[in-house]
């Protein structure tokens, strides 16, 4: 079971160039991860891995298809004719094509406007406390405003991020919806059904808790990849195994992170 959009997230970070990923490339390295992990479970180094595979779930969610003007540049982006839809419907219909696959599409709603990252955010608003400072000096009797030279250094360095941003950096805040939820829903099916034997989850997300605790109470074994990601101790403490068989090649690893291959 293949969270899409944590993968995507997580290959951007592991990969050497991951500005070259083409749809092509993204569905092979979903192949060599679950060939991987049969090879480990297994020990079949024969080439029909897939006799040891019920099903390959990937689950992601269309794109979305609205549009909305940049409020940097003005320009109004057509978002389901953009680079980014193109790739994900073309990986899609890839990894229709594949043996054993099934792809599970929730849906992608807009939140609210656009957005930047919590760590650039965190850097604009310092700007706001150099600004009141400024707002807050007596002009003199002619209107102007004389400022020292420590001032004007920190002011030019608490205002530097809003120099240093780009329209890239800005997103319009769109949010997975069902995603989760089909995730749990299969995870409960393929248990209670007695249909597999070992569940491989590639994700991060303590969400699926629960679900993870249903498979291990009915025997299920449940393995969890996260893509070298850490681990939250709460979704640690109801996996079997932590594995990961992608090799990184940008990652350098997070501190404090659980390692990956340990038996949990």
């Amino acid at each position: 079971m293949i969270d899409g959009g944590f993968l995507a997230k997580r290959l951007s970070k592991l990969v050497s160039e991951p500005e070259k990923l083409t749809p092509y490339k993204v569905c092979g390295i979903i192949r060599s991860i679950c060939r991987a992990h049969v090879k480990k479970l297994t020990d079949d180094e024969g080439g029909n891995w897939h006799r040891h595979i019920y099903r390959i779930f990937y689950y992601d969610a269309p794109p979305f298809q609205g549009q909305a003007h940049h409020p940097l540049t003005g320009e109004q982006i057509n978002f389901g004719k953009s680079d980014l839809a193109k790739f994900q419907e073309d990986l899609f219909l890839l990894l229709r094509k594949q043996r054993n696959m099934a792809l599970r599409l929730g849906s992608l709603s807009k939140l609210g406007g656009w957005t930047v990252q919590h760590e650039r955010m965190a850097k604009l608003l310092r700007a706001k406390a150099a600004i009141d400072e400024i707002h807050a000096i007596e002009p003199a009797a002619d209107g102007t405003v004389t400022l020292t030279a420590e001032a004007v250094a920190d002011f030019r360095a608490r205002t530097a991020a809003w120099h240093a941003l780009e329209p890239w950096m800005v997103h319009l805040d769109l949010r997975q919806k069902g995603v989760d939820m089909r995730i749990g829903l299969d995870i409960a099916s393929l248990t209670l059904k007695r249909l597999a034997s070992t569940i491989i989850l590639v994700a991060g997300d303590a969400d699926f808790v629960p679900a993870a605790k249903l498979a291990r109470r009915e025997g299920v074994q449940f393995i969890l990849d996260p893509l070298w990601q850490s681990v939250s101790d709460d979704l640690f403490e109801h996996i079997d195994g932590l594995q990961t068989v992608l090799k990184r090649t940008a990652d350098k690893g997070q501190k404090g992170a659980a390692p990956a291959n340990q038996q949990a």
